[in-house]
């Protein structure tokens, strides 16, 4: 995400390489970049005008230090005014009431049907809430079986009223039948709008009248850019909503959006959407976004992701096999499993600094393991176990089963064998210097 004002960004920094310290002329020509990137981006002109001004302020005249180079403190100083143009730090969604009531609302098309989903399974995973899906959409056709079918996905029960067409009678009965099931999460969907559609303005209005929710969420499409901003204020104005979720942030967005909405409408962006699975949902944190704007990664939530799908006894008995040198195809199949669990391959290595840029112009498919995974499947639970048994004849049928040739199943063969041995250096904490050799001598 983020490719293009990465690189306009990075490319406008570059124009103080060599000085040593940040002027008036030599950083005029810089700013004049960094505000052509940011309406590039889809950024309102005024905005980016304001954040501009504010960066040139706090960095004229500032002493470069002999370890810091004036490119670099400008990049630091830009990142910190990105952070604060996009709230600053994070906020926690409002999770008060017994049930919590959470109104979704926003554009059609927006995706908000889907967020309700991942939002009912990200509450559910992570605050351990029983929540419920209240199906509030009565006019488009498809609605109320699609949040069905994702409530079924999730294990979620969905509250519907087939044949009403009565939002606000549909939400006061839902919040009824939560308070009697148990639940102590309900989830309204409502219907897509136009901001200039009175009528279905004055219906969502109503419903939030009627069910007092503690918490608004506008949902909006990131890759609508500024038109997005807009549409929120005006939203606003009638609801005066909690926060916003940006939908369809991994497609090829501008930025805009990100970077606007806080400033012009005062609330903060509380989700963020990156893929169409339905764990593909972020809390959104501006300082981690700022680093992820300015190609630096996003270190700390590669890492929670990664824990989040970590076993601690798994990892355990992964580690005596190990020990053993008992570690198998089964666990290798293990290993790649928890990874896909993480999420988009692509956007887990934009998460890793540098990796961003040197991936940009290429396609990662989230199916780069099928290959992989069809190989091992096509062995025998023997062959998976004891690798060792893996001779030219059981390979030739292992490549005819998995729809490959001789030589992918030979290289993965070999992949695998260079990954047990130097895990098991690892894990006998052999020292990193004789690990590098060996793996430079391959």
């Amino acid at each position: 995400m983020f490719e293009n004002l990465n690189e306009k960004l990075e490319r406008s920094f570059k124009m103080l390489k060599g000085q040593g310290r940040i002027t008036e002329i030599n950083i005029a020509e810089t700013l004049k970049e960094v505000r052509r990137a940011l309406l590039d981006a889809d950024v309102n002109y005024k905005i980016a005008k304001t954040f501009t001004e504010t960066v040139k302020e706090k960095a004229l005249g500032q002493d470069v230090l002999s370890a810091v180079k004036p490119g670099e403190m400008m990049v630091k100083i830009v990142h910190d005014e990105l952070a604060g143009l996009m709230g600053g730090k994070s906020v926690d969604i409002n999770m008060q009431g017994n049930p919590t009531v959470i109104l979704i609302a926003g554009l059609q098309g927006s995706g908000k049907t889907t967020f309700s989903g991942k939002l009912a399974k990200h509450l559910k995973t992570k605050k351990a809430k029983n929540p419920l899906l209240v199906a509030g959409d009565v006019y488009r056709p498809a609605a109320i079986d699609q949040l069905k079918v994702l409530g079924e996905q999730i294990n979620v029960p969905v509250y519907t009223e087939e044949g009403s067409k009565e939002p606000v009678k549909i939400a006061k009965a839902a919040i009824k039948y939560a308070k009697e099931k148990g639940h102590n999460l309900v989830i309204v969907d409502t219907a897509g709008r136009l901001a200039i559609d009175e009528e279905m303005m004055n219906e969502i209005a109503a419903v939030k009248e009627a069910v007092s929710p503690h918490e608004i969420l506008f949902v909006v499409d990131s890759m609508t850019g500024q038109d997005a901003v807009n549409t929120a204020k005006e939203f606003n104005d009638r609801l005066d909503f909690d926060g916003v979720v940006l939908t369809k942030l991994d497609g090829d967005t501008r930025g805009g959006a990100a970077l606007s909405i806080r400033s012009v409408v005062n609330k903060p962006i509380k989700f963020v959407g990156t893929g169409e699975k339905l764990d593909a949902l972020d809390v959104f944190y501006p300082e981690r976004m700022a680093d992820r704007i300015l190609g630096m990664g996003d270190i700390v939530s590669l890492v929670e992701r990664a824990q989040e799908q970590f076993d601690a006894e798994q990892a355990r008995q992964l580690q005596k096999k190990l020990a053993k040198n008992q570690f198998s195809f089964n666990d290798f199949l293990s290993q790649i499993q928890q990874i896909k669990k993480m999420g988009n391959l692509k956007d887990l290595a934009g998460m890793i600094p540098g990796m961003g840029k040197a991936l940009k112009d290429i396609d990662i498919d989230d199916d780069a393991f099928k290959h992989i995974e069809a190989i091992i499947h096509s062995m025998t639970p023997l062959e998976r176990e004891d690798p060792a048994v893996l001779n030219g004849t059981r390979r030739k049928r292992i490549a005819d089963g998995s729809g490959t040739n001789i030589q992918e199943v030979n290289r993965l063969i070999k992949q695998f064998d260079e990954t047990r041995k130097m895990m098991r250096m690892v894990s006998q904490g052999k020292n990193m210097g004789r690990m590098m050799g060996n793996m430079r001598r391959r």
